[in-house]
């Protein structure tokens, strides 16, 4: 077993066909502390290469509302009247810190995703 870092795509694309040869070891062999390894590796390249920006807070509410089968008024409790869950879904109104904490208590919507990369 030669494991070595992730540098580039071509490094990248080696450790995804040995992880693929790998996916059936079990846990505890030297195969399976391999496969164990070159995941650890991938996930930490990957994450570096592909960063992914986290959502629009008002698209995850939509998200999460979808999941749930939920509908405006289902989010008067977190977030106020029924004209402010209007304005807020609409984008006219920023969410407040209460209406993020009650969001993710309530919804269980990750506050990363609440907060938005532009906090």
């Amino acid at each position: 077993m030669t494991i070595r870092p992730i540098r580039n795509e071509r490094d990248h694309e080696r450790a995804l066909k040995r992880i693929q040869a790998l996916m059936s070891a079990k846990v505890g062999t030297d195969d399976g502390d391999e496969l164990d390894v070159l995941a650890t590796l991938v996930d930490a390249y990957e994450t570096n290469s592909f960063p992914v920006d986290p959502p629009d807070p008002i698209e995850a509410i939509r998200f999460r509302m979808e999941q749930l089968g939920l509908d405006r008024k289902d989010l008067e409790a977190s977030i106020g009247s029924r004209a402010r869950v209007s304005e807020v879904l609409n984008k006219k109104r920023g969410l407040s810190l209460k209406m993020i904490r009650a969001l993710h208590e309530e919804l269980d919507i990750p506050l990363e995703a609440l907060i938005g990369k532009d906090a």
